[in-house]
């Protein structure tokens, strides 16, 4: 897992981030704000938001080799304000090691790389 703090606000980061997703080809296919859907059940979380993206090139031959790494694909980043502004992500190589796959060792280093760059833009 990558976890690190931010240089910028709750708002600046998520923004951020979500350029770097698209800048690097990637597609963001979901923006949650998990504490506005608190809010909407009467519930209080601090400010939570899960960016969900991916890049087909770089997943899909994954998920062909390997149907079960969809439930995994495609990645994630959350995004939350306590104490200053953090991000997390799983890297895709402990993703495997958890799936228990093998020989997709160049796939898996690449989306990692993406990942640590695309979590740099912000730290």
């Amino acid at each position: 897992m990558i976890q690190i703090s931010s240089r910028y606000d709750y708002r600046e980061t998520i923004q951020r981030l979500s350029q770097a997703i698209a800048s690097a080809g990637s597609t963001l296919f979901a923006t949650i704000d998990q504490s506005a859907a608190a809010a909407g059940a009467g519930l209080s979380l601090r400010p939570t938001t899960l960016l969900i993206f991916g890049n087909p090139k770089a997943g899909t031959p994954l998920m062909a080799a390997f149907p079960l790494s969809a439930l995994d694909l495609p990645l994630k980043l959350v995004v939350w304000e306590e104490n200053g502004v953090h991000v997390a992500c799983d890297m895709m190589e402990d993703v495997v090691r958890r799936r228990g796959l093998s020989g997709v060792d160049a796939p898996v280093a690449a989306i990692d790389r993406g990942l640590k760059a695309l979590v740099a833009t912000v730290s």
